[in-house]
């Protein structure tokens, strides 16, 4: 289930159902039953639910989880304004099902000497497009300030699903039940802060759909990019697995460097070199082990280094400074034929120049992965227009030609075709200087092993994700190449189990 459906994809998916021959309201009566589900497994000794039921389909999920419910023996306190036959159809039928009494929304519902323990949340769905103001607006306020748990239909009230953004105001879930897939705003914040564990119900809604919704945003999860991992063969050896090279900054500037080749000799290159300037090949040479040094002291000395084509990946950018040297090797990079990570002062460096950047990437055939931080993405591309985090890097990979991966807790890979995956794992345990280093270095040496820049992307932020979780407080960047084994074997569980 790794396919994000925006709103509008999730009510094609509906309507192709239905088209089928499965009513709506099954799917609505299975809905509301999987929500009771969630609010019963949770809260077995809960007395009183209050169910906030709003105007449109998701208010007809509410009437069903009350039905259900009542029927388990819980006290239910419905609060729903207006006339339900008006419903919609199959809302209305739901609503016409549920024999307990109506009450109007309010803050009222959540108080009281017979107060709820527990409410559901079913005022809007994924699709709101406006802000919620007024009496909703302060019946959602007083929910999440009662500090009584909230179990959320579809998605909290307030977010939108498609792009995790907050509509004026939003319920805060301690968990969320939505259906047939998840939507981006699950897993784009602010809107995935909101949520709480989700639960994903199977209503009856054809898988069959998908192959005509074709949706083109996924789940970063090892599904999306196992079948492609480089993993190795008894058969192999060190050139077959890729001869990867990171350009290491000054002689007082060259940890990033090291970092990123940990990472990409961790993630499986079978060969990593920091090409150093001459000032820094001591201080280098005296950390490094298995990675080699070679001095490379400008672009011309870099060109020289990949005209030798088994060296078939370069990282530039950590610690490298932003000046004209470091544009004149990124150039140099991109006219040589490995496959090319830039980061950090890589993209900075062309600020004022994105366009030649672009250009040059569009030039060539081998995959380049651009992996910015919010502050990069935006001195590089501007202020790029989308709804979304995903529209965002969609247009920056369309526009540069690269794989783009826009760093943060809900990272984003977003391909030139158009493809993106959202990595939802991340872990404050990443917030420290040179984690985004060992990160390029592990897309490098996936690269260098021959996946594509986009399945580079997402597997080396799920990597880099997991290493940290794996390693948890107290993490530094240099723990993070060292967590890999422990990373890779369960991955190869994974994979034997597949």
């Amino acid at each position: 289930m790794l396919e994000l459906l925006t709103a509008e994809e999730m009510g094609r998916a509906d309507r192709l159902t239905i088209e089928g021959g499965t009513p709506g309201a099954v799917l609505m009566e299975n809905a509301g039953r999987g929500v009771a589900d969630e609010v019963s497994g949770r809260f077995p000794d809960a007395a009183t639910v209050a169910v906030l039921c709003g105007p449109g389909n998701n208010g007809g999920d509410g009437f069903v989880a009350a039905r259900h419910l009542m029927e388990r023996g819980y006290r239910v306190r419905l609060g729903f304004d207006g006339d339900p036959t008006k419903l919609p159809p199959d809302a209305a039928a739901m609503a016409a099902r549920f024999k307990g009494p109506i009450e109007p929304l309010g803050t009222e519902l959540l108080a009281g000497a017979q107060g709820p323990d527990v409410i559901i949340d079913g005022l809007f769905g994924a699709g709101l497009a406006r802000p919620i103001e007024g009496k909703l607006a302060d019946l959602i306020a007083a929910a999440n300030a009662s500090g009584l748990p909230i179990v959320a239909i579809d998605v909290p009230s307030g977010i939108d699903g498609t792009t995790g953004a907050i509509c004026g105001i939003a319920v805060r879930a301690l968990a969320t039940v939505t259906f047939f897939r998840l939507k981006p705003g699950h897993l784009l914040l602010p809107g995935a802060l909101h949520c709480g564990p989700t639960r994903v119900v199977d209503i009856g809604i054809l898988e069959s759909v998908l192959a005509e919704i074709a949706p083109n945003t996924f789940a970063n999860q090892p599904g999306l990019w196992l079948a492609e991992y480089p993993w190795p063969t008894v058969e192999g050896h060190k050139y077959l697995r890729g001869d990867a090279i990171v350009a290491s900054g000054p002689m007082y500037a060259t940890g990033a460097a090291r970092l990123a080749a940990r990472g990409a000799l961790r993630a499986g290159a079978g060969l990593v070199t920091v090409a150093s300037p001459r000032d820094a090949l001591e201080v280098n040479a005296a950390q490094l082990t298995a990675v080699m040094v070679r001095e490379v002291n400008d672009a011309h000395g870099l060109s020289q280094l990949l005209a030798d084509e088994r060296k078939n990946a370069f990282l530039i950018g950590p610690g490298h400074g932003v000046d004209e040297q470091t544009r004149a090797m990124v150039l140099a990079a991109l006219k040589a034929s490995p496959r090319v990570v830039l980061d950090a002062d890589a993209l900075t460096s062309f600020a004022d120049d994105r366009e030649t950047l672009f250009a040059a990437i569009k030039g060539r055939e081998a995959p380049v992965v651009l992996t910015p931080h919010e502050g990069e993405f935006v001195r590089l591309f501007g202020d790029v227009p989308g709804a979304s985090k995903v529209d965002r890097a969609r247009t920056a990979a369309a526009r540069s030609g690269a794989t783009v991966v826009l760093k943060g807790a809900d990272t984003v890979i977003a391909a030139p075709s158009g493809e993106a995956g959202i990595d939802s794992a991340g872990t404050p345990w990443l917030a420290t200087a040179g984690s985004g280093d060992a990160l390029g270095g592990m897309i490098l040496g996936l690269l260098a092993q021959g996946m594509t820049g986009f399945l580079s992307g997402c597997a080396g932020v799920w990597l880099h994700g997991e290493a940290a979780k794996a390693f948890g407080p107290g993490l530094i960047a240099e723990d993070l190449p060292e967590m890999l084994p422990q990373v890779l074997q369960k991955l190869e569980r994974l994979r034997l189990d597949a």
